[in-house]
């Protein structure tokens, strides 16, 4: 105790003092953090082809991973290029043909149909019923569906943007070239003991998370891409590279983006006059798929967060961030359940210790 001051209490302020002003000082540069977090996760995306292409290069004690990293990009590049020039002219044709006829398939849809043979207590109910969501839908989806050519369009401006091109795959290439350093650099922060063998653990898990939640949401979106234009062909889905491709993009949103993609559909397959019975099934047993099969599959253990959760962190995301939000809600809120639990399991630790 000094001046009146207990240097417990006034350490404890200035920590979390320190803590605030940090927190502060992220949310300040959250966008240029923002890119830094892509670039990291463009670097994990990668990372496997990297790999295997290192391992297929002749071994030398000068070797780095800069000719493997060089072939990466060659082969990302191209596949981009190539998948661009295939799939986006249609995707931006399309959206603008739905923009043109929406309104008349609107229109036409709010149209009555001859009422059958009913009595007339139920034929005035579902004649009452039918008029409401007619209404509703002029009136919500028009909005809805005349914006998805400007979200194309803004989507391929953002993506052709200088720092998204440019920047994003510059940082990425340190990330992958100099990883090792980088993570022995911040293991070299922390004495040896206890301590550091808590940090390696930690940087180990975080590294199977990222690679696994990465690899899992590119896989799961080029495979609802695959499976919805393929069932939209053979179905005869109007709009379907359309569709598909916003099923795509909306995945990597949880839970949120895939229930707004099967609404999309919906909406406009039935106001086109596509098989609605055959769609609803279809996105049902996919959903299942998907969700119970193919993504805990992916994502591993290393992703073990309860719906509830996900979607508050989704929300959450949004509040704050923005999309930007919703796409990090997940892996933040997984990480966070990581650093938890590692704490935790070292204070179990040292209180057996102690015990003993």
């Amino acid at each position: 105790m000094m001046l009146g001051i207990d240097r417990s209490a006034a350490r404890y302020t200035w920590t979390a003092a320190a803590v605030l002003l940090l927190l502060w000082l992220v949310y300040l540069v959250r966008s240029t953090l923002f890119i830094f977090v892509l670039a990291l996760l463009f670097a994990y995306l990668l990372s496997p082809l990297v790999d295997l292409l290192d391992r297929f290069l002749p071994v030398s004690r000068t070797r780095t991973r800069t000719p493997a990293l060089a072939m990466a990009y060659v082969i990302f590049v191209a596949t981009v290029v190539i998948v661009g020039v295939q799939i986006v002219p249609r995707v931006v044709e399309q959206a603008t043909a739905l923009k043109e006829r929406f309104p008349k398939m609107v229109a036409s849809w709010q149209q009555p149909a001859p009422a059958p043979a009913e009595s007339g207590t139920v034929s005035s109910i579902k004649a009452q019923v039918l008029d409401t969501l007619r209404t509703q839908v002029a009136a919500r989806s028009s909005d809805l569906i005349g914006t998805l050519p400007e979200v194309g369009l803004k989507f391929l401006s953002v993506a052709s943007d200088l720092i998204f091109v440019v920047i994003i795959p510059v940082l990425a290439f340190f990330f992958l070239k100099d990883g090792n350093q980088i993570r022995e650099h911040i293991l070299s922060l922390v004495d040896g003991g206890p301590r550091r063998a808590l940090l390696d653990d930690l940087l180990a898990d975080v590294n199977v998370l990222l690679a696994a939640y990465m690899r899992a949401l590119v896989l799961l979106a080029l495979s609802a891409f695959t499976a919805y234009s393929i069932f939209f062909a053979v179905v005869g889905v109007p709009y379907g590279i359309l569709l598909a491709a916003l099923a795509c993009l909306l995945e990597f949103i949880p839970m949120v983006g895939p229930l707004a993609a099967s609404l999309i559909i919906l909406l406009v397959a039935g106001l086109s006059g596509a098989p609605i019975a055959a769609i609803l099934i279809f996105l049902a047993a996919y959903r299942m798929l998907q969700d119970y099969v193919v993504s805990p599959h992916l994502m591993g253990h290393g992703v073990e967060l309860h719906p509830l959760l996900v979607l508050f962190g989704v929300f959450g995301g949004a509040e704050v961030a923005g999309i930007a939000g919703t796409f990090l809600s997940v892996p933040v809120l997984a990480l966070a359940r990581i650093v938890y639990l590692h704490i935790r399991k070292a204070r179990i630790s040292a209180g057996v210790a102690v015990r003993q």
